[in-house]
């Protein structure tokens, strides 16, 4: 085979390069004017602590939940190729919008849903006094909101990708359609899982517009990683790099965990 036909033109490449330094050279600044030598002392501050433990929680929780209604709603969208057109692009742009709303819209959306006065927490708050905004359950539906398309559309491309016959064959030994997704369907996408649950969990985990919106910024409450970060850089710089490098060291730490043949689009 000749390798230079697998050579790209010169401006492709270049733009390329430009692309990818776009993405990288604002994390090499981050990394290159880290405070390395105080790092252990502002990590180990109880704010540092506190609000980290909070995002791994919430964000855990939010990818469990995302899980549970994803899933199904992945496979529901997989599919709707056989629908009428406008309920199909209907139930795609409904799955979509969260991915293309600016979060702070996303938060006043809840807000608006499940604030004392919104449609569903005022009847929640006056049959049994539960209030939801600005509590940690707040936090982790700012951040069930945001990341749950992640997961939907890794599942969907699992799922449309998958050989059906298999679920075929086991239909016809007589297995229902709860067992034939249970044992048959969920098995053979279980790397798109696993994919949607890594892309889900990291998006969780950088959540702030939303999260700040529903939930605001009470210390060990609702004060994620983000939120103490950004607000740190109003009056200590040095704690909000520290933070911000927890963030990404956390996020990068867990997609490289991930298997390659896990990750979208790269195969193992």
């Amino acid at each position: 085979m000749n390798r230079s036909s697998d050579r790209l033109a010169w401006p492709v490449a270049t733009l390329g390069v430009v692309g990818l330094g776009v993405l990288v050279l604002p994390l090499v600044a981050l990394v290159v004017r880290a405070p390395w030598a105080q790092l252990p002392e502002l990590i180990a501050r109880e704010s540092v602590r506190e609000a980290l433990v909070l995002s791994v929680v919430t964000a855990g929780l939010a990818t469990a939940l995302s899980l549970v209604l994803g899933v199904p709603l992945a496979a529901v969208l997989a599919r709707a190729a056989t629908w009428p057109t406008l309920p199909r692009r209907l139930l795609r742009a409904a799955v979509t919008v969260p991915l293309v709303l600016p979060p702070v819209i996303g938060g006043i959306a809840l807000l608006l849903l499940l604030g004392r006065r919104g449609l569903l927490g005022g009847p929640l708050a006056d049959a049994l006094g539960v209030t939801i905004p600005f509590t940690s359950g707040a936090v982790v539906l700012a951040q069930l909101f945001v990341s749950l398309p992640f997961l939907v559309f890794a599942v969907e491309g699992a799922l449309r990708s998958t050989d059906r016959r298999t679920e075929l064959a086991a239909a016809t030994l007589g297995a229902s359609r709860w067992q034939v997704f249970r044992h048959v369907t969920l098995p053979l996408v279980a790397p798109g899982v696993a994919a949607g649950a890594v892309l889900c969990f990291t998006r969780a985990m950088g959540e702030f517009g939303a999260t700040i919106t529903f939930a605001g910024s009470l210390p060990g409450v609702t004060r994620t990683l983000p939120i103490a970060s950004y607000l740190a850089m109003q009056t200590d710089p040095d704690e909000a790099v520290a933070l911000a490098l927890l963030l990404l060291a956390v996020s990068v730490g867990v997609l490289l965990g991930l298997r390659d043949r896990w990750l979208p689009g790269v195969r193992g």
